[in-house]
């Protein structure tokens, strides 16, 4: 959570204080703060064993940043320079596991592919999953093989009409043509 949002909510838990002190019953906190009734019976709690202080804010949650804002500026400054620069040479493309890979090479620090995805996207940068194309592709030769080989090669579709749609059941035995199995079934059921 960014730090806006956490003085955010702790604004809204100093209100609620203010209303307990006022002797305000915890379901109409939630309704005046537009919180849940059990956040309002919660910080009511709270409130009660520690006073306004046990309601204040206790900084970020989660684990901290293995990486010192010295060397995240450093990733950062790497990642600008691009994956060629540090011998991905097959595409232009940060996949989280290569920044991991990179923060284990650089800073000797190990991170797993969703802790380098945050990462990346706490400094500004998003993970790309990479085109699994040759880098020596012709698209004029691909374009030219499928109009003129491909059309030759495949298979025709099955023909429309005598089929079903239906996955489950064929087709009902009176649109069946003659010489298909069970057409006859239907003239005796009329």
């Amino acid at each position: 959570m960014t730090v806006a949002g956490r003085v955010r909510r702790e604004s809204v838990r100093m209100q609620a204080a203010e209303l307990f002190e006022q002797e305000v019953k915890p379901p109409e906190v939630a309704r005046r703060l537009r919180v849940s009734l059990k956040s309002a019976y919660q910080w009511h709690q709270l409130w009660r064993e520690g006073g306004v202080g046990a309601l204040a804010s206790r900084g970020p949650s989660g684990s901290r940043c293995r990486l010192s804002p010295r060397c995240l500026e450093k990733l950062a400054v790497y990642l600008e320079q691009g994956p060629a620069a540090h011998g991905w040479v097959e595409d232009q493309v940060w996949t989280a596991a290569r920044v991991a890979m990179l923060i284990g090479r650089k800073f000797h620090v190990s991170y797993s592919v969703s802790g380098a995805t945050r990462l990346m996207h706490r400094l500004g940068f998003s993970p790309q999953v990479p085109a699994r194309r040759v880098a020596e592709r012709d698209e004029q030769a691909v374009t030219g093989w499928k109009e003129a080989t491909w059309a030759e090669v495949k298979e025709p579709g099955r023909p429309a009409g005598a089929t079903s749609a239906s996955r489950t059941r064929q087709a009902s035995p009176a649109v069946r043509p003659e010489d298909a199995p069970g057409a006859g079934e239907a003239a005796r059921r009329s």
